[in-house]
């Protein structure tokens, strides 16, 4: 549907936690030792939380979908996402559930994860009303490989949404599994517009070296495909078979949490804008280097206007 409406509705149904950011040039734990670090912070967390928190910071009209304990971290999320304008009518919270949680222990070069899953796999089908995907533009989610209760409903749940002509896309993140399923990636591109791994597992989930034999190999996929790669930035795969890099944004990082997931925001947002090939990936890299300038993944998120102003062109 676009921009039919003057704010486009996204549904984003997903994991929610905290992270715990322990941060430092020296952030490495030794057993039997004991270390100092610059700095300890509790922010929102979670690929689908983060990209939400992205999306309504870029303008459009966003609907969380998802599950909590009933908690002190909880209550956080929860708080989190409406200070950042993220409705959350959609997500429910459980007694005797406790939230996830994951401790990111960050240099100013990268990141390491450790992840308590509590309530993160919880979410299912019963979550999620129809009327709500009906109100859609759009339906994202992240985190494929945590999400355990939905992981066998997604294709459905993307084949209703079509049915209703609302756009899809997800993320997968990293499988610690180390099992990829790339049986039901394949199936559930089928009814994807928007499919945005990172290079690395890409590679892992469908076994190729580069991200060019990637695109080959998914040849057949109707959607769009942009592969996050870091500081070497995005590549973009049309439907018609044409593929497109774009370089990053030269900025000094202050933490890379969630760049990957305003990479995410960005692509949605360019999508439902009209942006095709060079020009959406380059909103989405912009929205992913923007989000590396504050500490945890909604620090410092992208707007139209610093977009505009880090490619150096006039707001629209």
């Amino acid at each position: 549907m676009g921009l039919g409406k003057e704010k486009p509705v996204v549904v984003v149904a997903g994991e929610l936690n905290v992270d715990i950011i322990v941060s430092g040039t020296d952030v490495i734990p030794e057993w039997n030792r004991e270390k100092i670090v610059d700095g300890f912070d509790i922010v929102l967390g979670s690929s689908s939380a983060i990209t939400a928190s992205a999306l309504s910071s870029l303008g459009l009209d966003v609907r969380f979908v998802s599950v909590v304990g009933a908690d002190d971290f909880g209550r956080f999320c929860l708080s989190e996402l409406q200070r950042l304008g993220v409705n959350t009518d959609h997500v429910a919270v459980l007694p005797e559930v406790q939230t996830g949680v994951t401790l990111s222990f960050t240099t100013p070069s990268d990141r390491g994860l450790i992840t308590y899953p509590g309530s993160i796999p919880l979410l299912t089908p019963d979550y999620i009303p129809d009327a709500l995907i009906q109100a859609a533009d759009h339906l994202h989610f992240g985190s494929y490989y945590l999400q355990n209760g939905m992981r066998p409903h997604w294709k459905e749940l993307f084949g209703k949404a079509h049915g209703f002509g609302v756009s899809t896309s997800f993320d997968t993140g990293w499988d610690v599994r180390g099992q990829w399923d790339a049986a039901g990636i394949r199936a559930l591109l089928a009814v994807t517009d928007l499919f945005i791994p990172s290079e690395e597992e890409a590679l892992h989930m469908f076994e190729q070296d580069s991200v060019e034999a990637v695109f080959g190999q998914l040849a057949a996929a109707p959607g769009l495909i942009a592969v996050k790669q870091g500081s070497k930035g995005a590549s973009l795969r049309s439907p018609d078979g044409s593929c497109v890099s774009a370089s990053p944004y030269p900025v000094t990082p202050v933490d890379t949490t969630g760049a990957g997931d305003c990479f995410n925001a960005g692509m949605i947002r360019g999508y439902l804008q009209g942006l095709t090939g060079r020009e959406l990936l380059e909103f989405a890299n912009a929205c992913g280097a923007l989000s590396t300038q504050g500490l945890g993944g909604t620090g410092h998120l992208p707007t139209e206007a610093a977009v505009a102003a880090l490619q150096g062109r006039p707001l629209q």
